[in-house]
């Protein structure tokens, strides 16, 4: 159980995203049901999931626990995936939100109910009060009544709702900021570091007033330390909430404002649930019946649970409802719907690729690059990976897939989940497995180096053709060059033999569609396979690894 003594919203930032729970999650249902959540089954827990083949991390079995609890008691838990006590289980909204069926939808509704104070959430007697709001629930709510709302303004304003009584304060606060914001003198850099920099003092007076300004992670104290701590702290709740809110596909973002809006074909189901969804936290003292309420996958009730809006909702999305009949029950009539949708975004997905090999969306793909560069968009590793994408596709033929969450509009939600290269190209007799990070320095060999082998070797092992791999970043670590240079040269089983990874610099792989888009007939895959080829030749000849990532970046360059 935890205490509320914040004195602004918070949400679970562990995972980032609440799609990364669901292996965890199935881990733990397969392997500890039935037993008691303690330090013996957190070390076994996390010894299991490093055994895992994209588990990144290591300590002292004191960690190895803790690291449990940040990763299970928090999101997993608060959100009623799983019940911790007396015993381990995992509930009916965990077993549903693994099982791969409409997790948006059993995501929304657990957030819905998340609230705070909750039997999980006590309140301090001297605190009583500050805390009355389901958080996603009144973030629904802002967003709706703004009809947008940036990062900035949830950030500096939207964290301030600890009571759903002050909804209305709140948005006279953000109208009054954007007013102030159109009519400032000065960069909105500095307005906007000025205006967060006053709100924080506000919030936090009593304690600056009394001299308690030392934060746990500093020696250092200061009012200036103080207030870019809280600051901190603020920008990861409101990322965090970005993303959930996000992973319902109830709203769409919009990367270069960094806002987001509710999506306009689902403005009927937030409406509803806006109208009829009490406001209140309900069962605060009373744990048995919060968990029957949090465990019931019923509620809260959606406008997709009425079989006349879900009619009324099918006829909107498909062409023809005479696959729709009165004996259909809800569930059926979802699945149906769910169908129809999955249909409408393959279509909108197959003409984005039709687009891309024609080259009709070039000038996009080069200027979304241009911001990935600049680091101006929200969810830049995410933009990285889908960017590269429409450019793989564009590029030459062959079959390219991303292994990204599309929403309904066939934009991107989530990246690329473990255990799987982040786009795999199929060009008939050979294949070719792209790998993207934002990540440079010691910590971009950590996380890619050894795992961007393996998922080679997994392609290869499944397709049982030979496989290639493009490593692209803004900038290249040395220790990843040296890495590869390396495996370009080892036969090693684990790996199917030889690992045939090119790392790039985004630069250089943006020449390449350059060239790509200048030349006056289409590459193919017979281009990109001599391109590999000459890796491995040079592999053998080079001096060292320098020398053999000059070569490769030359040829790059002029590949065609």
């Amino acid at each position: 159980m935890a205490y509320l003594r914040s004195k602004t919203l918070f949400f679970t930032t562990s995972p980032r995203s609440p799609l990364k729970m669901i292996p965890e999650i199935d881990l733990l249902g397969k392997h500890f049901e039935g037993k008691i959540w303690n330090t013996d089954t957190q070390i076994e827990f996390m010894e299991k999931l490093a055994e895992g083949k994209d588990f990144n991390g290591e300590g002292s079995f004191k960690e190895m626990a803790f690291s449990a609890r940040d990763r299970i008691n928090r999101a997993p838990k608060a959100l009623g995936f799983v019940d911790l006590a007396p015993q381990l289980r995992l509930t009916e909204p965990g077993k549903r939100f693994i099982s791969g069926k409409r997790t948006e939808e059993i995501l929304l509704r657990q957030l819905l109910k998340f609230q705070l104070p909750s039997p999980y959430h006590k309140e301090p007697a001297r605190l009583k009060g500050r805390f009355q709001i389901k958080p996603y629930l009144e973030m629904f709510r802002l967003i709706n009544e703004l009809g947008t709302i940036n990062f900035d303004e949830m950030m500096i304003f939207g964290m301030q709702l600890t009571n759903y009584l002050q909804f209305d304060d709140i948005v006279t606060k953000i109208r009054q900021f954007r007013k102030m914001k159109a009519n400032a003198q000065s960069s909105y850099r500095i307005f906007r570091g000025e205006y967060l920099h006053k709100e924080i003092e506000k919030i936090f007076q009593d304690n600056i007033d009394i001299g308690n300004i030392k934060t746990r992670e500093s020696k250092e104290k200061s009012l200036d330390k103080f207030v870019r701590t809280k600051a901190n702290n603020l920008r990861d709740y409101t990322d965090a909430c970005f993303r959930y809110l996000r992973a319902t596909g109830m709203v769409e973002i919009s990367q270069r404002g960094h806002s987001l809006s509710i999506m306009p074909e689902k403005r009927k189901e937030v409406e509803f649930f806006l109208e009829h969804l009490d406001r209140k936290p309900v069962f605060i003292d009373n744990e048995k019946k919060y968990k029957e309420y949090l465990f019931d996958t019923s509620l809260p009730t959606l406008y997709s649970d009425d079989k006349e809006r879900l009619l009324e909702q099918a006829s909107e999305i498909m062409e023809s409802t005479e696959s729709f009949t009165i004996a259909d029950t809800i569930e059926q009539l979802k699945d149906k719907v769910d169908e129809a949708i999955q249909k409408r975004k393959n279509a909108i997905l197959d003409q984005q690729v039709r687009d891309l090999k024609e080259y009709k969306a070039y000038n996009d793909v080069k200027t979304t690059f241009c911001d990935i560069i600049s680091n101006s968009l929200y969810d830049t590793p995410l933009m990285l990976e889908w960017n590269t994408w429409r450019a793989m596709t564009m590029l030459d033929g062959g079959n390219i897939k991303a292994n990204l969450k599309f929403d309904d509009k066939g934009q991107p939600m989530t990246t690329a989940q473990g255990n799987i290269a982040d786009i795999i190209c199929d060009y008939g007799d050979f294949g070719l497995t792209v790998e993207v990070t934002m990540q440079s320095g010691q910590r971009q060999y950590e996380t890619e180096g050894e795992p961007i082998a393996r998922h080679l070797a997994k392609l290869k092992k499944e397709t049982g053709k030979n496989a290639y791999c493009l490593f692209i970043a803004p900038r290249i670590n040395e220790a990843c060059i040296a890495h590869f240079y390396v495996l370009h040269t080892l036969n090693i089983a684990f790996y199917g033999g030889q690992s045939v990874i090119v790392p790039l610099e985004l630069d250089v792989f943006i020449h390449m569609l350059e060239q790509s888009y200048r030349a006056d007939y289409t590459p193919n895959p017979e281009q990109i396979k001599k391109f590999f080829e000459y890796s491995m030749e040079q592999a053998k000849v080079s001096q060292d690894e320098k020398d053999w990532y000059l070569k490769i970046k030359n040829k790059a360059l002029n590949w065609l």
